[in-house]
C-alpha cells in the first residue's frame, strides 16, 4: 500500500529545491494543543498520523488508549474498518494524579503524555513514521515501572449491524441481504498479537455488479475487495502475552489480548504495524507483515529523524498565522488560524494513502455514540459509508491542497480515479454503446454508484446506467473538477500530469458522445440551432434536478477543455488537440437570468425542480474561475450572490456550504471574513478542529475544507499571471502567510496594524505580477 513512496520522497526534494523560502517558519508552539486534564471518553481524542495512518489518542482513567486506522482497510460490506484500539498502562501509574499534560506537537508530528504522582515521573512519546506503515509507544520514566498494553477489539464475534448502522457501510437504508461483520482473526504469540480481517468470496463489489447488469464484464472490472486482508500485529521488546481480558466501552463489548512487560524498567517501548494487501492467501499476507515487521523493528533512530524532517519540511512550505497576540485570549482571528493549521495536519496524516482522505471523518472517526447518542454503535461507524465516495464532498478536502503546496498530498485523490477509468468505461460502453467514463456522484471504490441510491425497486425500463434517485439522477460532472485539479498541479508545480491526460481526455468525451446520443434519442438533430450540446437531461449540483445545460457541466467543459488546449505539444499530441478545438466550439455558454430587474448567473438553462441547498450558479466563481476578481462580468456574480432568491435562502457556513469562499473571490471581505471564521473557529469539542457532523459526521472533513479554501481565498488569488494579494482581508486581522501560486511561485506577506510590513515572492521576477489589494479595490 506504500509503494509509491520512494517516487515520494524525490518528490519532495525536488519540490523543496523549488518552494523553500528564505524566511524560517513561524513558530508553530503556540498551536500545539495541550490538554492538563485526562479525557472523559473517546470523544475528546486527539489525532495522530503519519503517512497512511490515523490514532485517536487519549488519556482516560490513567490508561493510554489510541484507536488505530489505515487508508484502504475495507471489509466485505466496504466498511472501512479500524485495526483495533490500543491500551497502554505503567504500574505504578503517572498518570492518575494531578500532575498531567497531554500535547500534540505539531512541528516534529507527535504527541507527548506526561504525568507525575507520588514520585513517579513518565513521559510517553506516540508517533507514526511517515515511510513505513508502523506506529511507535516509547515510555520513559524516572523510576522502574512496569507496563501492560492490551489489544482490544469488538470484532472478536461476528456482528450483526443495526438497521442503521448499515449507513456505515455500502448497504445503507436497503441491504439486499442480512449483513453481517465478520469476526477478526486473532492470535497471539509469546511477545506479539497478529491481528487481521480477511475478506469472504462474496462482497460488497460482486452484489453491485450484478445488480447494475454488468455480469457479462464482470472480469474485466477492477475490484478493490476481493482477497483483500488488512490487520497488523502489537509487539515490545522484552513483552510476553499474559492472557485475554474483556469489557465493555461505550456501546460495545471488547476483548482484549494483553502484552506484560517482563520486567520493570525505566523505558519501554511498543510497536504496532499495519499491512493491507490483496493477496491469493493469508500465508502470503503475514509473509509481507513479517517484511515490515523486521523493518519496523530495526533502525528506529533513523526512522524517527526522518519522520520528524518530514514534519518540519512540511511546516516550512506554506502556513496562516493570524493576530499571535491574541493567544491567551484565544479570539476567533486566532482560532482561524490555529484551526486552519490542525486541520492541515489531519490532511497530512493521510499524505500517501492508498485511498483518499474520506469526508466524513478522515482516518479520525470515534465512538458514534459521542456524536450522536441513538448511533450506539461499534466505532467503526461513520455516517455515508466507508468505501463510497460522494465527488461533490471529496472535492472540498483536495481544493485547498493547491495553495498550501501541499501537491503530492493529491496524489492518492488522482490515483484513487485513474484506477476506476476502466470501470466508468465499461459503463458507457454496455449501457450507451460509446465513449468516455461515466463517474456517478455517490460511487463506490471500484466505480459504480452505490447500490442503494443506484435503487433496488427500479422501473424495468429505467436507463440501468442512471441511478433511480432524486438527488443523484443524471449528476456525473464533479469529476471535471478533479481533471482540473490534476491540470493545476502541472500549472502550480510544474508536475508531471503525462498519465492525467488520457483520463481527462476520456472525461471529457462522456459528455460530447452521450449528450450527443440522448438528442439522438429524442429526434432527428444532434445540436441546436447553434451547434451546441444539448445537455440534458442533466443536474446543476444535488439542487437544480432534470436540468437543461446546468451551469456545473458547462462551466466545468469550457474550463477544463480550453485548460487542456493551453498545454505544451509534449503533452497533447496533434489528434486531441484538434478533437478539443471541436469540442470547444461544441460547449453551450453560461445561462443567465434577470431577478428585481438584476442580472445574474443562472443555475442552469431550464429546471424542473429544487431539491437541495447548494448553490451552483455561483460554480463559476469557484471552482472554475470564470467570475471574480480581476474578470469580466464581476458585478453579475455579484448580482447572484446578492440577490438570488434561493441563495439567501440556503446561506450557511455548516459543512460543505461554500459561502465563505464565494464571498472571498468576490472580494465581499466583510461577507468572507464572517463565514470563515464561523467555519474555522473552535468546533465545540475537545479537540478544536474536530467540526460537525454537518450534513456529514465528525470530523468533518468537507467542513474544514471549505473554510481552509475560503481563508486562503481571502489572502491570495491569480488571474492569468497577476497574483492579488490580500483580496478580501479585514484590515482589522494581522495575518503572517506563505502560500503557493502558479508558475512555482510562492507568496510570503506579513501584514501588521493595516500595513504590509514584508512581501517575498520567489522567484524574483514574479514579484511584478503582484497586485496588493486593498478595501476599496472593487
Amino acid at each position: 500500500m506504500m509503494k509509491q513512496v520512494p517516487k515520494i520522497i524525490a518528490f519532495i526534494l525536488l519540490f523543496c529545491l523549488f518552494f523553500w523560502a528564505d524566511a524560517q517558519t513561524p513558530d508553530l508552539t503556540p498551536y500545539h494543543v495541550i490538554w492538563e486534564t485526562p479525557s472523559a471518553h473517546a470523544g475528546e481524542s486527539m489525532p495522530l498520523g503519519g503517512g497512511d495512518i490515523g490514532l485517536n489518542v487519549w488519556v482516560e482513567d490513567g490508561d493510554i488508549l489510541f484507536y488505530m486506522s489505515r487508508s484502504g482497510a475495507f471489509d466485505e460490506n466496504n466498511t472501512l474498518l479500524k485495526q483495533g484500539r490500543v491500551r497502554v498502562t505503567m504500574h505504578p501509574n503517572p498518570f492518575s494524579g494531578k500532575h498531567f499534560r497531554q500535547e500534540l506537537k505539531l512541528d516534529d508530528g507527535y504527541v507527548a503524555i506526561t504525568g507525575a504522582h507520588e514520585g513517579l515521573e513518565a513521559t510517553v512519546t506516540i508517533w507514526v513514521d511517515v515511510f513505513k506503515p508502523a506506529i511507535h509507544v516509547e515510555a520513559a520514566a524516572n523510576r522502574n515501572v512496569s507496563v501492560t498494553a492490551v489489544y482490544e477489539s469488538w470484532r472478536f464475534v461476528d456482528h450483526y449491524p443495526q438497521p442503521r448502522e448499515n449507513n456505515g457501510n455500502s448497504w445503507k437504508w436497503a441491504p439486499p441481504r442480512p449483513v453481517v461483520t465478520r469476526a477478526d482473526s486473532i492470535a497471539a504469540t509469546d511477545g506479539a498479537i497478529v491481528f487481521y480481517h480477511r475478506n469472504r468470496d462474496s462482497t460488497a463489489f460482486d452484489v453491485v455488479v450484478a445488480q447494475q447488469g454488468l455480469a457479462q464484464v464482470k472480469g474485466s472490472l477492477f475490484n478493490p475487495l476481493a482477497r483483500l486482508t488488512s490487520g497488523g500485529v502489537l509487539f515490545g521488546d522484552g513483552f510476553a502475552y499474559t492472557g485475554k481480558t474483556s469489557g465493555h466501552y461505550l456501546a460495545t463489548p471488547y476483548e482484549g489480548w494483553m502484552l506484560q512487560s517482563r520486567r520493570p524498567r525505566r523505558k519501554h517501548e511498543m510497536t504496532a504495524v499495519l499491512h493491507i494487501a490483496q493477496v491469493p492467501t493469508v500465508d502470503a499476507w503475514k509473509e509481507g507483515l513479517d517484511s515490515l515487521w523486521r523493518a519496523a523493528a530495526t533502525g528506529k533512530p533513523a526512522a524517527w529523524a526522518r519522520t520528524r524532517a518530514w514534519w518540519n519540511t512540511f511546516w516550512a512550505r506554506s502556513y496562516i498565522v493570524i493576530n499571535p497576540q491574541d493567544r491567551p485570549r484565544g479570539t476567533v482571528p486566532w482560532q482561524v488560524g490555529r484551526n486552519y493549521q490542525l486541520f492541515r495536519y489531519m490532511l497530512a496524516c493521510n499524505a500517501y494513502g492508498a485511498y483518499p482522505t474520506k469526508f466524513n471523518g478522515g482516518l479520525f472517526t470515534y465512538d458514534p455514540v459521542m456524536v450522536d447518542s441513538g448511533a450506539a454503535f461499534t466505532p467503526d461507524f461513520r455516517n455515508w459509508g466507508g468505501g463510497t465516495h460522494t465527488a461533490q464532498n471529496q472535492r472540498l478536502v483536495y481544493w485547498p491542497m493547491l495553495k498550501s503546496g501541499d501537491l503530492d498530498m493529491m496524489k492518492s485523490q488522482f490515483e484513487f480515479y485513474l484506477r476506476l477509468r476502466g470501470n466508468a468505461e465499461l459503463r458507457s460502453r454496455v449501457y450507451w454503446n460509446h465513449r468516455g467514463a461515466s463517474f456517478t456522484e455517490q460511487m463506490e471504490n471500484f466505480g459504480l454508484p452505490n447500490p442503494a441510491e443506484y435503487g433496488w425497486k427500479r422501473p424495468a425500463d429505467f436507463d440501468r446506467g442512471v441511478e433511480y434517485n432524486a438527488w443523484l439522477e443524471y449528476q456525473w460532472d464533479t469529476v471535471l473538477e478533479f481533471c482540473l485539479m490534476m491540470l493545476e498541479t502541472h500549472r502550480y508545480g510544474g508536475a508531471d500530469i503525462r498519465e492525467y491526460i488520457p483520463f481527462i481526455e476520456s472525461c471529457l468525451r462522456f459528455f460530447d458522445e452521450h449528450y450527443q446520443y440522448r438528442a439522438r434519442q429524442r429526434g432527428r438533430r444532434t445540436f441546436d440551432e447553434n451547434g451546441h450540446l444539448v445537455i440534458y437531461p442533466g443536474s446543476s449540483a444535488e439542487t437544480y434536478k432534470m436540468a437543461y445545460n446546468a451551469a456545473t457541466t458547462v462551466a466545468g467543459l469550457q474550463v477544463v477543455s480550453r485548460r487542456m488546449l493551453d498545454l505544451p505539444p509534449l503533452l497533447i499530441g496533434d489528434s486531441l488537440r484538434n478533437y478539443l478545438d471541436t469540442l470547444v466550439n461544441r460547449i453551450p455558454p453560461l445561462s443567465f437570468r434577470e431577478v428585481g430587474g438584476k442580472t445574474m448567473l443562472s443555475p442552469a438553462k431550464l429546471w424542473e425542480r429544487v431539491n437541495n441547498t447548494e448553490a451552483p450558479q455561483l460554480y463559476p466563481v469557484f471552482p472554475w474561475g470564470q467570475y471574480g476578481i480581476g474578470l469580466p462580468g464581476l458585478d453579475t456574480a455579484r448580482n447572484t450572490y446578492w440577490h438570488d432568491p434561493d441563495l439567501l435562502k440556503f446561506r450557511s457556513h455548516i459543512g460543505w456550504k461554500q459561502d465563505n469562499i464565494f464571498a472571498a473571490r468576490l472580494g465581499l471581505t466583510e461577507e468572507a471574513t464572517k463565514y470563515t471564521a464561523l467555519k474555522l473557529q473552535d468546533s465545540g469539542r475537545r479537540f478544536p478542529a474536530f467540526w460537525g457532523p454537518g450534513f456529514d459526521w465528525v470530523p468533518d472533513h468537507n467542513w474544514g475544507g471549505s473554510g481552509m479554501i475560503g481563508l486562503q481565498e481571502m489572502l491570495l488569488q491569480t488571474v492569468g499571471n497577476q497574483i492579488f494579494v490580500l483580496p478580501a482581508w479585514p484590515a482589522d486581522w494581522d495575518v503572517h502567510f506563505k502560500l503557493h501560486a502558479p508558475d512555482s511561485t510562492t507568496v510570503e506577506v506579513m501584514y501588521v496594524n493595516g500595513q504590509i510590513t514584508k512581501l517575498d515572492v520567489y522567484p524574483g521576477e514574479r514579484r511584478k505580477d503582484v497586485v496588493i489589494c486593498g478595501p476599496d479595490s472593487y
